[in-house]
C-alpha cells in the first residue's frame, strides 16, 4: 500500500501544475452556448391568429391534432419539417404542444432556431390550456 501511495505522489509531482488546476487559466464564468427560447402567453398568441408573417406550429401527435388546433397552426410533427418553414428568417414562428408538461415544441423551437429563425416562440400552455381557456380551434 505505501508503495503505490509513492507511486501515485510521485506521479502527481512531475505533472505540470496547470495540469492539475483547469490549464492554468483565469477563472471566469463558463460562455453560455444555449439558446434563450421566447416564451409567449396565450393572450399574446391569440392577438397573433391570422396576422401575416406569423406561423403557428402544432408539434402534438397525429391524434391530437385531429382533436383541434389554433386556427391556421400547421401540424409540426412530421418528418420533412424544414419544409414547413417559411422562407423569411425574420417571420414570426410560435411552437405549442399539448400542455406544460410537454417538451415537444421546446424541441421544435431550439432546432428552428439553430437554422437561423430569430422570432422564435414557444406557448407552453399547449393547446390543451387553449381549449380549456374557451379559445377557438379548426379541425383538419
Amino acid at each position: 500500500m505505501r508503495t503505490l501511495i509513492a507511486i501515485l505522489f510521485t506521479c502527481l509531482s512531475i505533472l505540470p501544475v496547470s495540469a492539475l488546476a483547469g490549464s492554468g487559466d483565469d477563472m471566469a464564468p463558463a460562455q453560455a452556448y444555449r439558446l434563450t427560447l421566447d416564451f409567449i402567453t396565450m393572450q399574446e398568441a391569440e392577438s397573433l391568429v391570422g396576422q401575416e408573417g406569423v406561423y403557428f406550429y402544432d408539434v402534438n401527435t397525429l391524434e391530437l391534432w385531429a382533436e383541434g388546433f389554433i386556427p391556421g397552426a400547421v401540424h409540426f410533427f412530421v418528418e420533412d419539417w424544414k419544409s414547413l418553414l417559411p422562407e423569411d428568417k425574420d417571420a414570426h414562428l410560435i411552437f405549442y404542444c399539448a400542455n406544460r408538461l410537454c417538451n415537444a415544441s421546446e424541441i421544435a423551437a431550439y432546432s428552428v432556431m439553430k437554422l437561423g429563425y430569430t422570432h422564435v416562440r414557444q406557448m407552453p400552455d399547449g393547446i390543451f390550456g387553449w381549449r380549456m381557456s374557451g379559445r377557438p380551434t379548426e379541425q383538419p
